[in-house]
C-alpha cells in the first residue's frame, strides 16, 4: 500500500513536515510494510517558506531588510533544492505582526523590506521567485517595494515619494529605467488567494484597511491614494490594474508585482502542487492523508487540504484528512473531495496541552486510521 502523506502546518504548534512525520510514525506501527511518501503542503501564507524548503532539501537564508515602519530588521527567504527558485513571504519583512497595536498606520507602512528581499534572492542568483503576500501591515501598492528594486515614484515637484499609502495621493510620475535589470530575466510568481480589485467597496483599504490600523477617515484617503496609483500605472507602464482580480491584495501589493515586475498572480496551493510535483508523486498511490490545524467551512475555498483533495480526486484516490479542531460548516469540505476528517483531540485538553503533545496525538489518530483500514479491508469494505 502507498499512501501519500501531504498536510499543511499547524499553526503555532508544528511544521508540515512534523505533521508528516508524526502522521508516517503512527501509520507504520500499524502498516509496517506500508510505503509512505511525504510532502509537506502550504498554500502561500505563513509557513509556506518552509514547507516548500523542507520539500526540495533547500534552505533559509537570513538577511536585514527594511522593516513595515522603516527600522532595520532581521528577516528571512527559502532557496529551494534546485538551487535558482527563492520563497519568499512578504509578512516576514512587511507583515502585520511586525508592527505593534499601538502603531499600526497604514497610512505610513511601507513595503520596502519586501523588495528587500527580492534583492536579496537576485543576488544569490535566483531567478525564479515565488511570494507569498498574505498577512501585511500595508496600504503602499507595493511602491516601497518597488523602490527598493531602483523604480522611482515621484511627485509633482520631482522629488521622491516618501514611504506609505497615503504618499500615492502625491504620485505623478514614474521613472523604471533604474530597475533592477536582473528582473527582466526572472520569473515571478505571486501566490494570491483573494480576488479583490485595488480599489472601491471591495479593495485593499476598504476590506483590509481597518485590520491594519486605518480609521474609517483614513480608509477613504488609502482608497483614493490608489486610485491616483493606479491611474499613474496605467499612463506610465501601459498596465491596467484597477479591475484585475486579486490586484488588491496585501494592500495593493498584488497590483504593484504586476505593474513593476511583470508577475503572474496565481491561487498558492496551485502554486504548492507544481513545486512540489504533488500530481507525480500520486501515481501508485492508494490513499492520500492531509490536515491543517482548524479546518472549517472556509477550508473549501483554496486552503491546501481542499487543493490537495482536488488533485487526489482528479486521480481517483480517497482522502483523509486529520486536524487540529473541527469547525462550523465542515461539511463544506466533502464536496470538495475530503471524505473523511478526524481530530486529533482524544479527550478534554487546553490549546496548550494540545500543542505541547501535537506529534504524540497525530500518530496516535493516524495509527487509528491504519487499523480502520485494516479492519475494512478484512471485512471486504476496501480493495486491497
Amino acid at each position: 500500500m502507498k499512501i501519500v502523506v501531504a498536510p499543511d502546518k499547524y499553526k503555532g504548534s508544528m511544521t508540515a513536515l512534523q505533521v508528516a512525520q508524526a502522521l508516517e510514525t503512527g501509520l507504520l506501527r500499524v502498516l509496517p510494510q506500508a510505503e509512505i511518501t511525504k510532502v509537506p503542503m502550504a498554500d502561500g501564507g505563513e509557513g509556506t517558506v518552509q514547507s516548500l524548503v523542507d520539500a526540495t532539501g533547500g534552505h533559509i537564508k537570513e538577511v536585514e531588510v527594511t522593516g513595515p515602519l522603516g527600522e532595520k530588521r532581521r528577516a528571512h527567504f527559502g532557496i529551494l533544492g534546485d538551487g535558482r527558485t527563492a520563497v519568499i513571504e512578504m509578512a516576514a519583512a512587511s507583515g502585520l505582526a511586525l508592527v505593534p497595536n499601538a502603531q499600526r498606520n497604514p497610512l505610513i507602512t511601507t513595503t520596502r523590506g519586501t523588495g528587500d528581499l527580492i534583492r536579496a534572492a537576485l543576488d544569490v542568483g535566483c531567478r525564479r521567485l515565488i511570494i507569498g503576500i498574505g498577512g501585511s501591515a500595508t496600504n503602499d501598492g507595493g511602491a516601497g517595494m518597488a523602490q527598493a528594486l531602483g523604480v522611482s515614484l515621484l511627485d509633482r515637484a520631482g522629488q521622491e515619494l516618501r514611504p506609505g499609502g497615503e504618499a500615492l495621493l502625491d504620485l505623478a510620475a514614474i521613472d523604471i529605467s533604474g530597475l533592477d535589470p536582473r528582473i527582466s530575466e526572472t520569473e515571478i510568481v505571486v501566490a494570491c488567494d483573494v480576488n479583490n480589485p485595488l480599489i472601491g467597496p471591495n479593495g485593499a483599504a476598504a476590506v483590509y484597511g481597518l485590520q491594519k490600523g486605518a480609521t474609517p477617515e483614513m480608509v477613504v484617503r488609502l482608497d483614493q491614494a490608489l486610485a491616483n496609483f493606479a491611474q499613474v500605472v496605467e499612463r506610465d507602464l501601459g498596465v491596467a490594474t484597477q479591475d484585475l482580480p486579486g490586484a488588491g491584495a496585501a494592500g495593493g501589493l498584488g497590483a504593484g508585482l504586476v505593474a513593476f515586475l511583470g508577475a503572474t498572480l496565481r491561487p498558492g496551493v496551485e502554486i504548492v502542487l507544481d513545486v512540489t510535483d504533488f500530481r507525480s508523486q500520486l501515481e501508485g498511490a492508494d490513499l492520500v492523508i492531509t490536515g491543517e490545524g482548524a479546518m472549517d467551512r472556509q477550508t473549501a475555498f483554496g486552503k491546501t487540504p481542499a487543493g490537495v483533495a482536488r488533485a487526489a480526486k482528479e486521480k481517483g484516490l480517497p482522502v483523509i484528512a486529520v486536524v487540529g479542531t473541527i469547525g462550523s460548516g465542515i461539511e463544506a469540505v466533502y464536496e470538495v473531495g475530503i471524505d473523511a476528517v478526524f481530530s486529533i483531540i482524544s479527550g478534554p485538553m487546553t490549546l496548550e496541552q494540545a500543542i505541547e503533545r501535537g506529534p504524540e496525538l497525530v500518530a496516535a489518530t493516524a495509527e487509528n486510521i491504519a487499523r480502520l483500514l485494516v479492519a475494512g479491508s478484512a471485512i471486504g469494505y476496501l480493495a486491497k
